[in-house]
C-alpha cells in the first residue's frame, strides 16, 4: 500500500448537477468500467461533484480501489430509484408544505412555521447514510487510489461558491472571487446541501451558515478539479451538446410556469459548466500560438488542459415528457398546472422524476454516447484502444 503520494497532473472527473438527470453520468460511467481491464485502477484520481453529481462522485470515490464495484452499485441504485427513496410523496407531506408556503407568501405566516422547501428529502438522507461509507475516502487516499474528492456547495450566508474537499497532504487551499476551496471531513451533510435545489429542497447548515445547492453561483465548475491537481477533466454533462444552437423562429404562447422555472434551472444547472468549457477551449486554443519557448522563458499566467465533454445526444426533457406518467400521482397533480408534465414544460420533471424506466433510459442513453466515443475515451485516459483491447481479450459488454 503506498503513503500519500506527490500531489502531480492526473485525470480528473467532474460531474454536474442535474436532479434526475444525473442518471445519464452512471450510464457514462458503466461504460468506461466495461473499456478498462479488470485489473484497472480508479482511472480519475481527482473526483468533482456538484447537486446530484456529488451523490455520485462520492460513491466512487469511496469505492476508488473497486472502481467497477462502485459503478456497478451506482447503476443498481438508480435503476431501481423511485420517487419516494428522495422525497415524501404522500398527499399529507405534499399539501402540509404547500399550505406552509402559501401561508408564508399571503399571510406573512401568521400561524406557521416558516417553510423551508417545497419538498422534504429526509428519505434521501436516510438513503445515503446508509450507502455511502465516507471513511472509506481517507482509506482510498492513503492507497494512493484517489487524490482528491470535492463536493461544490453555494453559501446562502456569504454568497460564495464553495467547493469542500478531502485530499491528499499537499494539497492546498485556494480562494479566488466568489468561489473558494476549503479542506474538511466530508460527510452527509456536504451531499444534502450540495443536492439541496433551491426552495425545491431545504439548504443545510454546515459549520456557522447556511448551503444550498452546488450548481448556484458556481462560475468556473471546472476550476476545483485543476485546483486538486488535474492537467485533464472529463466533463459529463446532463444537457444536450455544448456546442449546440439556439432554436430560432417566434414562440407561439406564453411561457407557462414551468416554461419559466425550467429556464432558471438550466441557468443554475446547466449554463456555467457550459461557459467554462468555453473558457477553457480559448484558453488552449490561445496558448497553441505561444512558442513553448516564450512560455518556458514568461511566466503567461495560463496552462493548457486537455478537456472531454459528453453530454447527452438526446433531449432529455422529451424523455421527461414521455416517461411523465411515471411520476407518482400526488406529484403529477401538483405539477400539472404549472404545465411541468407536458411539452416544453418538462425541464422541470426531467430534474425530479426519480423514477427507474426514466432513469433506465437515461443510463442506457450515457452508455450507448460513451461506446460511441471509445476511442477518445481511452486515449484521454492514457491507453492504446488497440492494444487494449487486445490485451483484455474483451469489448464494452462483456465484463459484468
Amino acid at each position: 500500500m503506498n503513503t500519500v503520494h506527490e500531489l502531480r497532473g492526473q485525470a480528473g472527473l467532474i460531474l454536474s448537477g442535474g436532479g434526475a438527470r444525473a442518471a445519464y453520468q452512471v450510464g457514462v460511467l458503466k461504460a468506461i468500467a466495461e473499456m478498462l481491464p479488470a485489473s484497472a485502477s480508479n482511472p480519475f484520481p481527482i473526483i468533482c461533484g456538484t447537486s446530484a453529481g456529488a451523490i455520485n462522485a462520492a460513491l466512487i470515490a469511496t469505492h476508488a480501489s473497486r472502481f467497477r464495484t462502485g459503478v456497478k452499485g451506482l447503476e443498481t441504485a438508480w435503476a431501481n430509484f423511485t420517487s419516494d427513496q428522495i422525497y415524501r410523496t404522500n398527499i399529507t407531506a405534499l399539501a402540509g408544505r404547500s399550505m406552509r408556503w402559501l401561508s408564508a407568501l399571503f399571510l406573512g405566516g401568521v400561524g406557521a412555521h416558516r417553510p423551508v422547501s417545497l419538498l422534504d428529502n429526509t428519505p434521501l438522507a436516510r438513503l445515503l447514510s446508509r450507502v455511502v461509507r465516507f471513511e472509506r475516502i481517507d482509506e482510498a487516499i492513503e492507497a494512493g487510489d484517489l487524490q482528491a474528492l470535492s463536493i461544490t456547495c453555494s453559501g446562502y450566508t456569504t454568497g460564495e461558491s464553495v467547493s469542500f474537499y478531502q485530499g491528499a497532504a499537499q494539497i492546498a487551499d485556494w480562494g479566488r472571487a466568489r468561489r473558494k476551496g476549503r479542506r474538511t471531513q466530508l460527510g452527509l451533510h456536504h451531499l444534502l446541501a450540495s443536492s439541496a435545489i433551491p426552495v425545491v429542497f431545504p439548504a443545510v447548515r454546515i459549520g456557522g451558515a447556511y448551503f444550498g445547492d452546488g450548481s448556484v453561483r458556481q462560475l468556473a465548475p471546472i476550476s476545483p478539479a485543476l485546483h486538486l491537481g488535474a492537467d485533464r477533466v472529463l466533463v459529463i454533462g446532463v444537457s444536450g451538446s455544448v456546442n449546440r444552437t439556439s432554436p430560432s423562429g417566434t414562440a407561439e404562447r406564453y411561457p407557462s410556469v414551468a416554461d419559466v422555472l425550467g429556464h432558471m434551472m438550466d441557468s443554475a444547472f446547466i449554463d456555467s459548466l457550459e461557459g467554462d468549457v468555453e473558457r477553457l477551449q480559448r484558453i488552449n486554443r490561445t496558448l497553441q500560438h505561444i512558442p513553448e519557448k516564450v512560455r518556458r522563458k514568461v511566466d503567461v499566467g495560463l496552462r493548457s488542459v486537455e478537456t472531454l465533454i459528453i453530454s447527452p445526444s438526446e433531449n432529455i426533457d422529451r424523455i421527461a415528457a414521455r416517461r411523465a406518467g411515471e411520476m407518482p400521482r400526488t406529484m403529477r397533480f401538483f405539477l400539472r398546472g404549472s404545465g411541468a408534465t407536458r411539452g416544453e414544460g418538462a425541464t422541470v420533471l426531467s430534474y425530479l422524476l426519480f423514477e427507474a424506466g426514466f432513469c433506465c433510459e437515461l443510463i442506457a442513453l450515457g452508455y450507448k454516447d460513451a461506446v460511441q466515443r471509445e476511442t477518445e475515451i481511452l486515449r484521454f485516459l492514457g491507453h492504446d484502444p488497440v492494444a487494449l483491447h487486445g490485451a483484455a481479450g474483451a469489448v464494452p459488454g462483456d465484463v459484468w
